[in-house]
């Protein structure tokens, strides 16, 4: 179970140029390249994916009611700091090529990342076989630090039209022929995917096309301004911005911390029976995707549990071997949740 919440969670990751895995040595010279605020940036989208993955790990473990995957609002907030996180590689390319691209830094970072990604994948197939991630932020984040580079030497006006179609493709350009497993990833499919984190190429390259157009219009302007100079002085700055610089660090390392507390937690927490918990997160999925509310979902999977267990087909659900009549018959028990007041 650790490795596979370690895995599932939606965690996201931000490219910042060579010296993004560790600060510059102590005689180095400054550097012109590198924005604090950036760093910052990155740093707070950083808090708020431990926001979110801390969430998901408590109501995977059952400490919490919320399913945070069903619900509207935690999906669109993993799907903001996806896009911030994107939205500063995007930034963070152009910063690191203002003085020229350095070869050796950029393959070294980008190597990093790749196999990063792989080992992901290879976890998760080992762990999560049904919902392995295939083509995640890590992936997506390798893949788009090489289809920007040919945009570097474009013209903005040319980079907001190519961030606008990306954004625009899978409405316009969704087909079944996309729905091949060499091809999904390209985020066409018209076939929903199946997989613990799935950011493809489009849309999701608008945002680091976006970041791009971001910096060509800001940091001409930004190297001269107070923001500009803007270095941290407090100690929760300084962390925040040491986050941010070494992101790729934390991204690895933050949620086998945060499981391994959660256990430390859990004998002395009060959880649903794990066996009841896929059946009730799935019920009440199916649940809200209609007319009732939250609250009353949670009612009814509830019930529906306890009469299926009344009736004795509660193991049988377990081992998903009802015969045609039981199955009926759980169909009316929950029918019959769903009528009590």
């Amino acid at each position: 179970m650790p490795g596979r919440l370690w895995v599932a969670g939606r965690a996201w990751l931000a490219y910042e140029g060579p010296m993004s895995l560790a600060a510059p040595p102590a005689n180095a010279p400054a550097n012109s390249n590198r924005i604090e605020l950036v760093d910052l940036a990155r740093g707070i989208a950083l808090l708020a994916m431990f926001i979110f993955h801390f969430a998901y790990d408590l109501s995977y473990f059952g400490l919490i009611e919320t399913d945070i995957q069903a619900e509207r609002g935690w999906r669109w907030f993993a799907r903001l700091i996806a896009g911030s996180f994107l939205t500063l590689v995007g930034i963070s390319l152009v910063l690191a090529t203002r003085s020229g691209l350095n070869r050796i830094a950029y393959l070294t970072r980008l190597a990093m990342v790749a196999v990063a990604a792989l080992l992901v994948t290879v976890c998760t197939r080992i762990a999560m076989p049904e919902s392995f991630i295939f083509f995640g932020i890590l992936h997506h984040v390798a893949v788009a630090s090489v289809l920007a580079l040919p945009f570097l030497v474009l013209p903005t006006v040319v980079l907001a039209a190519a961030a606008a179609l990306s954004f625009a493709l899978p409405a316009l350009a969704e087909h079944v022929l996309f729905d091949q497993p060499s091809l999904v990833w390209l985020g066409l499919s018209e076939l929903p995917v199946r997989s613990a984190d799935f950011v493809p190429v489009f849309p999701w390259f608008g945002c680091v096309l976006s970041g791009m157009v971001l910096a060509r219009m800001l940091l001409p302007h930004f190297d001269t301004s107070a923001l500009g100079r803007w270095r941290a002085g407090s100690l929760p700055a300084r962390a925040i911005v040491w986050g941010g610089r070494n992101s790729l660090i934390v991204y690895l390392v933050h949620q086998p911390v945060f499981i391994g507390l959660l256990l430390l937690a859990a004998p002395f927490t009060t959880v649903s029976p794990p066996e009841e918990r896929p059946f009730l997160l799935s019920c009440q999925r199916s649940c809200t995707a209609g007319t009732l509310s939250a609250q009353a979902c949670e009612r009814v999977c509830g019930c529906t549990v306890g009469e299926l267990k009344r009736e004795n087909i509660w193991s049988k659900v377990l081992t998903d071997s009802l015969t045609p009549e039981e199955s009926a018959r759980t169909t009316a028990l929950a029918q019959a949740c769903v009528k009590t007041p």
